[in-house]
């Protein structure tokens, strides 16, 4: 069950451990799954269940519950329910940066920070891959640098669980995915909590000016789904049976 606003983390979440390749697999399978649905995606589902089996319960389990949820749908009501989710609701944004700064100057900053980051590890994203959509970080946390990846989730964890509230609380299909990531992250503190709380309460900022002034490319909020490929190196799952551990 997922956490609320006014409630902590279950005892048995408060001090999540996990091996570098649980990682690696955790973080992997949110990204795939947070993306835009297409055939592809569809193929890959019963291998990204049979890997969720490897990992810890309170994470695979929300993983397995959006693969079940997508299986059960037509790709045609995918792909609407998919635009109505994350094109449409402001709380439901795939955007890190948005969360904290909403349109306004910081967030040029902000999605800076983003580029620097990746190219610390030695990545540089093309101009047509947005910095910090969630399926993008997820992706080079996983396959790229654990470290700067979890510091980068961390750092927007306030809209992070914002998002995961939302999408639990309208019942959308993707929740489990979100549930996933946040909990391979540590339990939040009172002052974190405080800080969902605020922007739950306030949302974010609404001052609309242009990026431009940063010189930085002009990311826009615009679709949820990507406009070019994320040309990050994908991992390989190893099959489980379902028998295996969970």
């Amino acid at each position: 069950m997922s956490r609320t606003l006014t409630g902590r983390a279950p005892k048995s979440r408060r001090s999540p451990a996990f091996t570098e390749s649980q990682l690696t697999v955790a973080w992997q399978a949110a990204s795939l799954l947070l993306g835009y649905p297409d055939e592809e995606l569809l193929g890959r589902l019963d291998l990204i269940r049979q890997a969720s089996l490897g990992l810890p319960d309170r994470v695979g389990e929300p993983l397995r519950a959006c693969v079940a949820q997508l299986e059960a749908t037509p790709l045609t009501e995918l792909e609407a329910d998919y635009v109505e989710t994350f094109d449409t609701r402001r709380r439901h944004n795939l955007f890190l940066t948005y969360f904290a700064h909403g349109d306004t100057r910081k967030r040029g900053m902000a999605l800076l920070r983003f580029k620097q980051t990746y190219l610390a590890s030695g990545f540089e994203l093309t101009d047509t891959e947005l910095p910090d959509h969630l399926c993008v970080v997820l992706e080079y946390a996983a396959t790229i640098d654990h470290d700067r990846g979890r510091q980068l989730l961390l750092d927007h964890r306030a809209g992070l669980e914002l998002l995961r509230i939302a999408l639990g609380e309208s019942g959308s299909r993707w929740a489990g995915a979100v549930e996933a990531v946040t909990a391979t992250l540590p339990p939040l503190q009172g002052d974190e909590w405080d800080a969902v709380r605020r922007l739950a309460a306030e949302g974010p900022p609404e001052e609309e000016v242009g990026l431009t002034p940063y010189e930085t490319p002009a990311f826009d909020p615009g679709p949820a789904r990507p406009d070019g490929p994320i040309s990050l190196p994908m991992p390989s799952f190893r099959a489980r049976s379902h028998g295996g551990e969970s």
